[in-house]
């Protein structure tokens, strides 16, 4: 029963302890991590394809005699497959693609006052790095969140990183996605030294403007780094170990909320779940529903580790459960109340919101076409998940008639001197003493 989330009444936790019930189980920060992660950078900056073969056999434990899967590797994935896998990822792409091209955007054009326009021009950007995690079990529903709408977008480079199995490939689902998302090139990568080719350039891997797509503790801090160093790659969002947080009320199945619970756990040892209900008899059901589930499930070894680091808290109304929510800010929200639509208004931090019995995360995680790449770590109070618009930037395009500059000139004088910027107010000044 060690495996089994403890039980807590919130109001009867001090402030101390409500922090600790709602820590995650990895730190953010790691100072040895951030050195190695640093050190694994340098090695792929200065070593490039060399390197990278390095990192793969000594971290992953992959000996590799190439290092980008071929195109006919790729165009046979599909026949490792199974007709029923098949029709399953093209299920899923058709409703991925179908809710993100509801997501595109449009060109605005403003005139604020006559002869002044300003417009906002959305252009995809040119080239993308894209990492599907392999560690614990291959995601090929990731390399559908990722691939799909950056060929929606028309992104004209995109490139894929995953990591190797232990014979040196790629699991046969991801390709056979990057197969049906066009995806330009496939790399045998993982970790940091993925994150890294991706950024610096290396002689077989392209430099790319933006990578995108969750991953470990590693693959998290090598992104931030690389988007933080001049002319680096930006990243998507914080999209770290995975996280689950089911708010229940007495209408909820305790074998829904245990198995979605469950979903969230078994993807790693550092997954982090959390249950919210009014009563300790919906409480204690679940935990029984749990230790049932965990009699025959496969990832027993992860659950145990993951579950943990839980808890199961009772609260005394679903106020307060949602104000515990806003303050964890989780990555998945499951609402399974009697009315989840009026509740989820009152949800403002949260990556993904779940309304209701028939919802469980794991439709998001495949099929019903909302992106499953998601804020972690809280990060959700101010990030969004992945969506068709992080695919594109804006460029501001701004045009003045002579008129229109006339209209706003002496504005534009009276703020450029206001900061001490005379040069600015010249700028403007000196096109109304000369002719057109």
């Amino acid at each position: 029963m060690t495996a089994i989330p403890p039980l807590y009444r919130w109001n009867a936790l001090d402030e101390t302890q409500r922090s600790s019930v709602l820590e995650r189980l990895a730190a953010p920060t790691d100072p040895a991590l951030e050195t190695r992660v640093k050190d694994i950078m340098e090695q792929v900056r200065t070593g490039g394809d060399r390197a990278l073969r390095e990192l793969e056999a000594e971290l992953d434990g992959v000996e590799l005699d190439e290092i980008e899967a071929s195109e006919s590797e790729i165009a046979e994935a599909g026949n490792r497959l199974s007709g029923e896998q098949r029709d399953a990822i093209q299920a899923a792409l058709d409703n991925i693609r179908a809710c993100h091209a509801a997501q595109r955007p449009a060109d605005s054009h403003t005139e604020p006052v006559p002869g002044v326009v300003c417009e906002q021009r959305y252009r995809p950007l040119q080239a993308v790095g894209l990492y599907v995690p392999a560690g614990g079990a291959p995601l090929p529903s990731t390399a559908m969140m990722l691939a799909a709408p950056a060929q929606l977008a028309g992104c004209a480079q995109r490139i894929l990183c995953a990591p190797p199995a232990a014979d040196g490939s790629i699991n046969p689902a991801i390709l056979y996605v990057a197969g049906q998302c066009e995806v330009h090139r496939v790399f045998k990568l993982g970790g940091a030294q993925a994150v890294a080719a991706m950024a610096y350039g290396t002689e077989s891997v392209p430099k790319v403007d933006k990578i995108f797509g969750p991953g470990s503790r590693w693959v998290a801090a090598a992104k931030q780094r690389a988007a933080m160093e001049p002319g680096g790659p930006a990243q998507d969002l914080p999209a770290g170990p995975t996280e689950a947080m089911v708010i229940a009320d007495e209408t909820a199945n305790a074998q829904f909320v245990a198995l979605d619970l469950l979903s969230q756990a078994e993807h790693g040892e550092d997954a982090h779940v959390l249950l919210l209900c009014l009563d300790e008899r919906l409480a204690s059901a679940v935990q029984e529903a749990i230790a049932d589930q965990l009699r025959t499930l496969p990832r027993r070894d992860v659950l145990e580790k993951s579950l943990s680091a839980g808890a199961l808290l009772v609260v005394d109304s679903l106020e307060t459960a949602v104000e515990v929510a806003n303050r964890y800010a989780p990555e998945h929200l499951l609402l399974q109340v009697a009315d989840p639509r009026a509740l989820a208004a009152q949800v403002r931090n949260a990556g993904a919101v779940f309304l209701g019995p028939w919802s469980p995360e794991s439709s998001g995680d495949y099929c019903n076409g909302a992106n499953h790449v998601l804020p972690t770590y809280g990060s959700a109070r101010w990030a969004s998940g992945l969506g068709l618009v992080d695919f594109y930037k804006r460029i501001s395009v701004q045009e003045l008639s002579r008129e229109g500059l006339e209209r706003i000139l002496g504005s534009i004088a009276v703020l450029a001197r206001t900061e001490g910027l005379e040069a600015h107010a010249r700028a403007a000044e000196v096109r109304r003493r000369t002719e057109p």
